[in-house]
């Protein structure tokens, strides 16, 4: 039998898939277990306490423990306190604005906003750094400050376009030119890959996608349209998260970028010799 690829090449693909859903499913494990706090939250019996306030506690806890077990270090932490700050702030401009809301009562609730919504995004920010530390991500003609100037517009826009003409699409187009040539480097199974950085974003914002249906369908917030019986989440808000990540992708690679190998150059007698400092890209 004449075959096009190696023998046992399929098997090594499909063993190097595995490991790459395996590895992802565990940079996920604040995400899946923050949702399954909300989905278990659904079965409890009336308790004096609010729902909202018991996942907020459950949130701190969560994050404690992915601390002490050393799941996380303390720059992820701070990455992803961050994201809660920021995914607070956006949820009350937004739900004062009507564009979704928490109709459940909770004591620890400002402006129509539950604390507990912001560990939401703090769970965007846990997977982006769990990823990087479990596929040892490395960056390849990052842009850094560009990036983080659009992915900064990208987050204003989210807000100004209530008043001002939405740029969600002139920013699309932005972002895919500051990432142009970008790419990750990432391992599975010893060897080393690459993916062009947007296309992660586009990966990202259509798993964030079907979480938030996930989340919407457990009640962890409402659309208008949703407040009288769940209905998918729109396909539109699968772009507008491929955007949005790119504010978290920012704030996890701050100081986490490698710097480039520098060339010394040194003499020996009449013969030149070239040497590393550092070793070359994998």
């Amino acid at each position: 039998m004449i075959t096009l690829l190696p023998p046992g090449l399929p098997a090594a693909w499909a063993r190097q898939l595995l490991d790459f859903a395996w590895n992802q499913t565990r940079a996920c494990a604040f995400a899946v277990a923050l949702l399954s706090g909300v989905a278990v939250s659904t079965l409890l019996p009336r308790l004096p306490v609010a729902r909202y306030d018991l996942l907020l506690v459950y949130g701190v806890l969560l994050t404690l423990l992915f601390w002490v077990r050393g799941w996380e270090d303390g720059r992820d932490v701070a990455v992803i306190s961050a994201c809660h700050v920021i995914g607070l702030a956006f949820e009350l401009v937004k739900v004062s604005l009507g564009s979704w809301s928490y109709p459940e009562p909770a004591v620890l609730k400002f402006a129509g906003v539950p604390l507990y919504g912001g560990f939401l995004y703090a769970a965007v920010g846990s997977y982006v750094c769990r990823a990087w530390r479990l596929f040892d991500l490395e960056l390849v003609r990052y842009r850094p400050r560009a990036t983080a100037v659009v992915a900064a517009a990208v987050y204003v826009n989210f807000f100004s376009h209530h008043w001002l003409p939405d740029a969600r699409l002139p920013l699309a187009v932005l972002l895919l030119a500051v990432t142009a040539g970008t790419s990750v480097r990432y391992t599975v199974r010893g060897v080393r890959r690459g993916m062009p950085l947007a296309l992660s974003f586009t990966l990202i914002g259509f798993f964030l996608w079907l979480a938030e249906n996930l989340a919407t369908y457990l009640g962890a917030w409402r659309y208008p349209y949703q407040l009288h019986g769940w209905q998918p989440v729109g396909v539109a808000k699968f772009g507008a998260w491929a955007l949005l990540i790119s504010v978290t992708f920012v704030l996890a690679a701050i100081g986490r970028t490698r710097p480039k190998p520098r060339r010394t150059e040194v003499w020996s007698g009449p013969v030149r010799v070239a040497s590393w400092s550092e070793l070359p890209d994998r």
